[in-house]
């Protein structure tokens, strides 16, 4: 894999995301009325995208990074609570953004999918929640995979052998997995899904491949009466170290989700957005249309 150095990998993200932002976003939307912001919108979500590719603790530590070393490149840079606002009313162009490289990246013939869910805590299990922005929303839960009580939200992912993120969707933790997982499998058709075994349930399979047309592999349970064969336990099983391999990759990639420090729901979100974001942009600096 061709590494990049951080200031390649800026100007890469800051070119695409500027591109796509003057052909989708600046002429067909109205202008406001007030003085012209100082930061542009695309100097916005280059920082957010490489906020989430370095592996500060938080908006702060990194802007005093960027404002040290960068600030020739960003000579309007905002203090961070200005970064945070105009970031947050820029989560739908995030999103805008991530289907757009999505639909770049993954041809239409891409018919193999991983899915898993991820636990994000957002408080402590033990704090008082009735005044916290998450208090409604998120919820208790636990992960059994890592024997973890927490309160928070489930991270549910759609991704390819590769490990780009198709399509994703935050829910409360104590959300089955099943009934978590049916939005996002509606955004492919007809296509093999690899999941673990928190999705078993022969009625719930065949709901989806009624309803979508997409087979759902699993490993089966000791005390299932129906197994599978030798070959086909081998193969699920190896594609079950991808998907743990897609997820570690995340989990190690810039800013832990896990640890976000974040105290509303619209922040949590748009770090949630940038975060699925950077995987695709750093596939397509990577590409040999860069280089």
């Amino acid at each position: 894999m061709t590494s990049i150095d951080l200031g390649t990998l800026m100007t890469t993200i800051f070119v695409i995301v500027d591109d796509w932002y003057r052909k989708q976003v600046k002429n067909t939307t109205v202008l406001k009325p007030g003085a012209k912001a100082r930061m542009s919108d695309s100097e916005i979500i280059t920082l957010a995208l490489v906020m989430d590719y370095v592996p500060f603790p938080g908006e702060t530590q990194f802007l005093g990074f960027i404002r040290g070393n960068y600030r020739e490149w960003f000579p309007n840079l905002l203090d961070q609570s200005q970064f945070n606002r105009r970031l947050r009313k820029l989560d739908g162009m995030l999103e805008n953004l991530r289907r757009s490289w999505v639909e770049q990246l993954v041809g239409e013939t891409e018919k193999y999918f991983l899915l898993d869910t991820k636990p994000l805590p957002v408080l402590g299990l033990k704090r008082d929640k009735r005044y916290s922005d998450f208090a409604g929303s998120a919820a208790p839960g636990r992960c059994a995979a890592r024997e973890m009580s927490y309160f928070g939200y489930k991270l549910v992912m759609l991704s390819t052998w590769n490990g780009i993120p198709i399509a994703y969707d935050l829910v409360p933790a104590n959300t089955d997995e099943r009934v978590a997982a049916e939005g996002v499998l509606e955004m492919v058709q007809h296509s093999d899904i690899y999941a673990d075994k928190g999705f078993i349930s022969a009625h719930w399979q065949a709901a989806m491949a009624h309803h979508t047309g997409n087979r759902i592999w699993t490993l089966t349970r000791d005390n299932q009466h129906f197994q599978h064969s030798y070959t086909l336990k081998r193969f699920i099983s190896r594609v079950r170290q991808r998907v743990e391999g897609v997820f570690h990759e995340i989990q190690n990639t810039g800013r832990n989700p896990e640890r976000l420090l974040n105290k509303t729901i619209d922040g949590f979100c748009v770090h949630i957005a940038a975060f699925h974001c950077i995987s695709h942009s750093t596939s397509i600096a990577s590409s040999p249309f860069w280089h």
